[in-house]
């Protein structure tokens, strides 16, 4: 009868996941026709596919096609997807892009970070101030403040050397130092992150218990470090590279877990197993680690779906416009301004300063990955998650319009520069587009 159960269960589990994967290819599809990149859909269409579904079917019918244990179930495999994705993401938040310009890189970092976190605790004090208790929840204060804080710091990298790539702006002065800036926001954006989910225990013994926790699991990813460096590792991985990077794997599951198991999220276990390995040249992980990355992000959607059925179905009523507005708009002004200001101190041009602001407001998976960390610690509460969601999805959509409109203002000042019946100085627009990142 047990075996009977499991396999029923197996095989409900895997129906959803096929229509999981089914609502994800549609979210692709319809982001592709609507020039946003296809992220941006699959993220859309897995947060609301729970509320959509509820609402269509009704709460029995519901539960009955997403019973309790398959949902269980579905969260385990979003939490592990999630934790193989996010080793991909972190190996490669610590390597950079090629060579970018060190000096802006810093301005853009240091202005894309200082006033966003100062705009988070705007937000934060706007919750407290309107005693806004739906959203505010019952966090330690500075827990609570410095993890909203976190949250609209954050630049996804991913999504945007995706805008990058399909814009022809990997290469652009533009691109280059945005990529390097947003690269060094998310490294500090997470170690601020463990500090906040330290700090929510609320207690010095609670602090002490959760530093305990962070260092057990930095050894932890530093012995696999050490191990990784090791001659028989690099004569295994030349001879069986599947199974050394499967054991890879394996052990990032287990340090997450180990981190869950004591207080912390499983996604700050997976984030230092994924800055611990190595990345130097010598270094022969990188396929490894991009297989194991793409493993997880194949089934990510499902942690879409799970977050859209366990945060945003009880949330709407919740959350207030007022709260909703104000996260979007200090978000867009944090990051903008920051970003603008970060660049011209770094020396570039108003053209590239204005690309790099908008690149800089590009949040998209990071933002849900922080999100669900916050949630999971108990320190965000769903209505707030709601508006941070709404934020980072608009921002994240509006990144490719705003540049089309930078590119159309910036090609008008270049027509009403030339003097009328002369024509254009030879090269002028092709050196324009090979700095800026105009797509050709």
């Amino acid at each position: 009868m047990e075996a009977i159960d499991l396999l029923t269960r197996t095989a409900h589990v895997l129906g959803i996941l096929a229509v999981i994967l089914l609502l994800a290819w549609a979210g692709r599809a319809a982001a592709r026709l609507l020039r946003q990149p296809e992220v941006i859909g699959e993220i859309t269409a897995g947060l609301l596919a729970g509320p959509v579904a509820l609402h269509l079917l009704g709460q029995g019918a519901f539960d009955a096609v997403l019973p309790g244990p398959v949902l269980d179930t579905l969260k385990l495999i979003s939490k592990a997807a999630l934790a193989l994705f996010l080793v991909g993401l972190a190996h490669k938040l610590h390597a950079g892009p090629a060579a970018p310009p060190r000096r802006t890189t810093a301005w853009v970092a240091a202005g894309s970070l200082v006033p966003p976190l100062l705009s988070g605790l705007l937000l934060a004090g706007l919750v407290l101030v309107t005693d806004d208790t739906a959203a505010r929840g019952d966090a330690p204060t500075a827990s609570f403040v410095l993890m909203v804080a976190v949250a609209m710091s954050i630049t996804a990298v991913p999504v945007m050397a995706r805008i990058l790539t399909d814009r022809g702006m990997s290469e652009s002065s533009a691109g280059r130092v945005a990529l390097g800036a947003a690269i060094t926001v998310d490294g500090v954006g997470w170690l601020l992150c463990m500090l906040a989910i330290s700090l929510g225990e609320g207690s010095l013994g609670g602090f002490l218990h959760s530093a305990l926790a962070l260092l057990i699991g930095a050894g932890c990813a530093l012995a696999i470090r050490f191990a990784l460096r090791t001659g028989l590792a690099r004569t295994a991985y030349g001879k069986t590279p599947r199974t050394v990077a499967m054991a890879l794997a394996v052990a990032t599951l287990a340090v997450a877990i180990a981190m869950e198991k004591m207080g912390m999220t499983a996604i700050v276990g997976a984030a230092l197993v994924g800055f611990a390995i190595p990345r130097d040249e010598d270094a022969p992980w990188a396929p490894a680690v991009d297989g194991i990355a793409r493993s997880g992000r194949y089934l990510v959607p499902a942690f879409f779906v799970v977050t859209g059925v366990t945060v945003l179905n009880g949330s709407f009523s919740q959350a207030s416009w007022l709260l909703i507005l104000a996260t979007f708009l200090l978000a867009c002004v944090g990051k903008g301004i920051g970003g603008y200001l970060g660049a011209r101190l770094g020396g570039t041009r108003p053209a590239t300063a204005r690309r790099v602001a908008v690149l800089m407001n590009t949040r998209g998976l990071t933002e849900l990955i922080v999100l669900q960390a916050g949630l999971s610690a108990g320190i965000l509460t769903a209505p707030l998650v709601l508006a941070l969601v709404v934020m980072a999805l608009a921002t994240t959509a509006l990144t490719g319009p705003f540049l089309d409109l930078l590119d159309l203002l910036d090609h008008r000042e270049r027509r009403a520069s030339v003097p009328a019946g002369s024509p254009a100085p030879a090269g002028e627009p092709q050196l324009v587009l090979a700095t800026e990142g105009s797509p050709r």
